[in-house]
């Protein structure tokens, strides 16, 4: 994940702990590392994830989930050079903070090439705040200890 931690606003810091927590546990459910992340924290917040394997119309391409606050997740082939990513499938569903097993159970399907998996536009989930997404992705988070005991 990549984030420039001194350039953040308040808003962001508080978003972006949360954010880092669903995208590890969505990334451990698909089967890679949080290394495979980056983040992009501007407005509407938004994530990459790459995904391990080919899709079989595609071969030649990898395959990645973007993941933002309005449309939530949706798989996407990766440009050869100086092209934009290719979206092939949006998840839906009602919230853009879908579980890591829906997700992993989306890119499944996806990769095995089903052509049923998901929907072919954005679902409209712009109606989520800032405020309610933090909540949805804060369950995610492992609080800090604010002491400890020796």
């Amino acid at each position: 994940m990549t984030m420039s931690i001194d350039l953040l606003s308040p808003d962001e810091l508080r978003t972006a702990p949360a954010l880092r927590a669903y995208l590890g546990a969505v990334a451990r459910t698909v089967g890679v590392g949080l290394e495979s992340c980056t983040v992009d924290l501007d407005e509407p917040v938004s994530a990459y994830l790459a995904v391990d394997g080919r899709h079989p119309r595609f071969p030649d391409r990898d395959v990645a989930l973007l993941w933002d606050e309005r449309s939530g997740w949706a798989a996407a082939i990766e440009p050869h050079s100086g092209e934009d990513l290719t979206v092939l499938t949006y998840l839906g569903g009602s919230t853009s903070v879908p579980t890591p097993d829906t997700v992993a159970r989306f890119t499944t399907a996806v990769m095995s090439g089903q052509t049923t998996s998901g929907q072919p536009g954005p679902p409209d989930l712009a109606a989520t705040s800032r405020v309610s997404l933090r909540t949805e992705l804060g369950v995610y988070t492992v609080p800090y200890p604010t002491h400890a005991r020796v």
